[in-house]
């Protein structure tokens, strides 16, 4: 049975180096293709970290909300045990979520997502689709006909982690994009093996018109000015 967890985080800012705290953890189970109906949701009280405006009008959530809400402490050994030891996938993740998860486990001494577990989907589909502008979660939801309704008003990270997995197993079923080097070096061989390629072109066995010569003579001058 292939068991895999593909989760988002919702925080209060970008930089958890500077004290920016994990607000929201969603996961979703995905068995053998197929996503099941086991998932993972947790609001998380940021201990004081306050949520600015431009944060707030992403996710919708605020302080207020998260006063009563549990602390990272009694959040993280759940969802270490949710996620066990199958494979993780978030989106943009090796660059954002796993380092932040990451860091807050290490602040409470726990084990870490290992790197042998962390997977990114956008890393993913920059191998696997040849097609899209744009290889957000959003782009490549509208990509695979996928619908975002769900979250009209803002994101959140059981949504989000329902919408990665949808996007997810249509990637596990997308055969990789084309190595665009390897076509090409078999477009130049293509070339090469052509018989007026290289040396087989036959050769002027007649000396040039003079008007052609004064032509070129004309053409060399005007590159060379």
């Amino acid at each position: 049975m292939a068991r895999i967890i593909c989760f988002d985080i919702e925080t209060t800012g970008f930089e958890y180096m500077r004290g920016d705290r994990v607000i929201e953890i969603g996961a979703v189970e995905v068995v053998d293709g197929k996503i099941t109906d086991n998932t993972f949701h947790e609001y998380i009280n940021p201990e004081g970290k306050i949520i600015p405006p431009d944060t707030y009008a992403v996710h919708k959530i605020s302080n207020a909300f998260l006063e009563d809400k549990p602390k990272m402490s009694e959040i993280a050994p759940k969802f270490l045990a949710f996620i066990g030891d199958s494979p993780i996938v978030a989106h943009n993740g090796l660059d954002f979520d796993f380092p932040f998860v990451n860091h807050e486990l290490a602040m409470l001494n726990l084990p870490q997502i290992p790197r042998s577990q962390q997977m990114d989907s956008l890393v993913i589909a920059r191998n696997r689709v040849f097609g899209p502008k744009s290889y957000t979660l959003d782009a490549l939801a509208k990509w695979y006909g996928i619908s975002l309704t769900a979250r009209a008003d803002a994101h959140g990270a059981l949504i989000d982690s329902e919408i990665l997995a949808k996007v997810y197993i249509e990637l596990d079923n997308t055969a990789p994009a084309p190595d665009v080097s390897e076509i090409i070096a078999k477009q130049h061989a293509a070339m090469l093996a052509h018989p007026k390629v290289g040396g087989n072109f036959p050769y002027r066995k007649f000396e040039p018109h003079p008007e052609e010569l004064e032509n070129h003579e004309k053409f060399i001058a005007e590159i060379n000015k």
